[in-house]
C-alpha cells in the first residue's frame, strides 16, 4: 500500500476550514483538520508532509486570540498561511501587522510580482481573488518578500528565502478565486513534494485494515437506516470482516415509505449482508408521544436506538462493536474536531455522534468519520453499491422525527410519508433528482385554512425543501422549475386529504439550516 501524504489543517475559526481541507483532497492529497492548539506530539504523530494555516475571525493583537504553536515555525514542514494564517506568520517572525483602514470582503484583484514562485508558476500576472479581512500585514518578516499585492496595494501574498514558508492574504479554497486550486496544488505538488497518493482505492484499502485491526475476531453490528452513509459503512465491513458482521435495520416508524422493503432486497437478497429486521416502530412512537423539543426528539432516538442495538446484540451473542455511518460534516456540526479550540459552535446532535447515552456497553467502528459526502458516493461505487442507492440523498438518523415539526403522531407520520414519496418521485421523473443534493418534505405544526369543493377545510402544511451543496457544510435553495413544484403541490393536496397548503423554503445555509430541526 502506497504511503499516505497528510496535510494537516490547523483550524482557527474559519468558516472556510472544511473547505480547505475538500480542496486539498481533490488533489489526491489526503488532509486532516486539527485545532490550531493541538498537542505538537498529535500533529507531528501525522508525520504531515505540509502545515496549512486557515483564516479565522480574529486580530493577532486580540485579547485571547490563538496564537502560532512554536513548532510551526521550529519545523521543516512547508507552512501556508491563509488570511489569518498569514497575520500569525507575520507576527510570529517579526514582520508587523496593523488594521486596515477599510475591510476588504469580496472580489478583488491581485498582481502577481514574482510569476516563477513555486506558488504562482504556471500563473497570469493578473489573479481575480477572494478577499475577507480587516487587519493586514505591513511590515515583512526578515528574509521575506512580497509575491503578490492587491489593486488597493494591500500584501496579497508573501514567501521566505527558503521557498518553503507562504503566506496568502486572500482565500484560495473558495470558487471565487478561479485559480485557487492551481494555487493550492502548486503548493501541494511543487512545495510539499506530494504524489497524489490519496484515493478511493487507498481508502478502502486503509480502512479495511484498520477496521480489521481495530475489531480482531470480535461481532459488529452495523445499523442500517437506507441512507447512503450506514449503507455505505456495511459494504466496507462486510468486505472487511464477513461473517463477523451483522447488520441491524431498525424500523423506527420513522423511516421514509417502502424504507424497510428496499434496504431488505438491497443487503439481504443482492449483497448477501446478514441482515436482522427489527420492527421497533411502538417503542419509537411511545417514547415520544407529546415531545416536540427537537433536541429532546434526537436523544430519545439516540438512545432507543442504542438499547435496541444492545438488546439485537444479547440475542446474537457476543457483540462488543457498534458501526455507524458518522461522516465528516456530522462530526463537524457537533463541534467534534474544534472543541479544543473553543471556535465552533454546536449546531445540533446527531445521535449517532453527540447524542449517545453515556453507559452505551458497545465501543463504535466509524470508518467514514473523515470523509466528506461525494467521497462517501465514490467509496460507496467501488464497492460495487447500485448507483442509485449510491446517489440518494441523505436522511437524517432520527428519520422524520426531525421533519415532523411538534408533536409525533403516527397519523402526521403517515402524512409526511405520503408527501415525501411524492416529491422525491416528481424529482426523478423530471430528471432533477441528482440536480439536487437534497430534497424532501416538512410537515408543519399548524393548520391552514382551505378550501375543496365547496366546503371549508381547515388541514395541515407541508413545506418542501430543496437544495444544492458541494459539502452540506454551506448550501443554497434549488431553483426547481415553477411546473414541478406545481404538479408536487397539486399531487399533495389531492392526494392527502390531511393536507390543504404546500409551500417551499427559498432559505440557504446560512443562515438557515438544511434540515428544519
Amino acid at each position: 500500500m502506497a504511503q499516505q501524504e497528510t496535510i494537516v489543517i490547523l483550524d482557527y475559526g474559519s468558516q472556510y476550514t472544511q473547505l480547505i481541507a475538500r480542496r486539498v483532497r481533490e488533489q489526491r492529497v489526503y488532509a486532516e483538520i486539527l485545532p490550531w492548539n493541538a498537542p505538537e506530539a498529535q500533529v507531528m504523530a501525522r508525520r504531515p508532509v505540509g502545515l496549512i494555516l486557515s483564516g479565522g475571525p480574529n486580530s493577532v493583537y486580540d485579547a485571547g486570540a490563538p496564537t502560532l504553536p512554536d513548532y510551526v515555525t521550529r519545523s521543516d514542514v512547508p507552512v501556508l498561511g491563509i488570511c489569518y494564517g498569514m497575520h500569525l506568520l507575520a507576527h510570529a517572525l517579526g514582520g508587523k501587522v496593523v488594521p486596515g483602514t477599510a475591510r476588504e470582503y469580496g472580489p478583488a484583484e491581485v498582481d502577481i510580482l514574482e510569476t516563477d514562485t513555486p506558488l504562482f508558476t504556471g500563473l497570469a500576472a493578473q489573479q481575480a481573488v477572494w478577499m475577507s479581512h480587516g487587519d493586514r500585514v505591513e511590515t515583512l518578516p526578515p528574509d521575506f518578500r512580497v509575491l503578490a499585492r492587491s489593486s488597493g496595494g494591500i500584501l496579497a501574498a508573501i514567501g521566505d528565502a527558503t521557498g518553503r514558508v507562504y503566506g496568502v492574504q486572500f482565500h484560495p479554497e473558495v470558487r471565487h478565486t478561479p485559480n485557487g486550486a492551481a494555487m493550492l496544488r502548486q503548493f501541494l505538488y511543487a512545495v510539499c513534494g506530494c504524489h497524489g497518493t490519496w484515493t478511493t482505492e487507498m481508502f478502502i484499502e486503509a480502512a479495511v485494515a484498520r477496521v480489521r485491526a481495530q475489531v480482531g475476531d470480535g461481532q459488529v453490528v452495523c445499523g442500517l437506516s437506507g441512507g447512503v452513509d450506514s449503507a455505505v459503512v456495511a459494504a466496507l465491513l462486510h468486505k472487511a470482516i464477513g461473517d463477523q458482521l451483522t447488520c441491524i435495520f431498525v424500523d423506527t416508524g420513522l423511516m421514509r415509505r417502502d424504507e424497510a422493503a428496499q434496504v431488505k432486497a438491497t443487503f439481504q437478497e443482492t449483497l448477501g449482508v446478514r441482515l436482522v429486521m427489527v420492527d421497533a416502530s411502538d417503542r419509537f412512537l411511545n417514547a415520544l408521544a407529546g415531545v416536540t423539543d427537537p433536541e429532546q426528539k434526537r436523544r430519545i432516538i439516540g438512545e432507543q436506538f442504542i438499547r435496541v442495538f444492545e438488546a439485537e446484540a444479547r440475542r446474537l451473542g457476543d457483540v462488543t462493536f457498534l458501526a455507524q455511518g458518522t461522516i465528516y460534516p456530522d462530526v463537524i456540526e457537533s463541534a467534534g474536531v474544534r472543541a479544543a479550540s473553543a471556535s465552533a459552535h454546536k449546531i445540533k446532535s446527531h445521535h449517532n455522534v453527540g447524542g449517545l447515552p453515556e453507559d452505551m456497553h458497545l465501543a463504535l467502528v466509524e470508518p467514514l468519520r473523515d470523509l466528506f459526502k461525494d467521497e462517501v458516493r465514490q467509496v460507496g461505487l467501488e464497492l460495487g453499491l447500485p448507483e442509485k442507492l449510491v446517489w440518494r440523498h441523505p436522511f437524517p438518523g432520527p428519520g422524520l422525527a426531525v421533519r415532523i415539526l411538534g408533536e409525533i403522531t403516527r397519523e402526521r407520520v403517515a402524512t409526511l410519508q405520503a408527501a415525501d414519496a411524492i416529491f422525491l418521485e416528481e424529482l426523478w421523473n423530471a430528471g432533477l433528482y441528482r440536480e439536487t443534493a437534497q430534497a424532501f418534505a416538512v410537515l408543519l405544526p399548524v393548520r391552514s385554512v382551505g378550501v375543496m369543493g365547496d366546503g371549508r377545510t381547515y388541514a395541515h402544511v407541508i413545506a418542501l425543501r430543496a437544495v444544492t451543496t458541494e459539502d452540506f457544510m454551506t448550501a443554497d435553495w434549488a431553483r426547481l422549475p415553477y411546473d414541478l413544484l406545481g404538479r408536487v403541490a397539486n399531487r399533495i393536496v389531492n392526494e392527502i386529504p390531511a393536507v390543504n397548503r404546500v409551500v417551499y423554503d427559498v432559505s440557504s445555509k446560512p443562515p438557515a439550516t438544511i434540515e428544519w430541526e
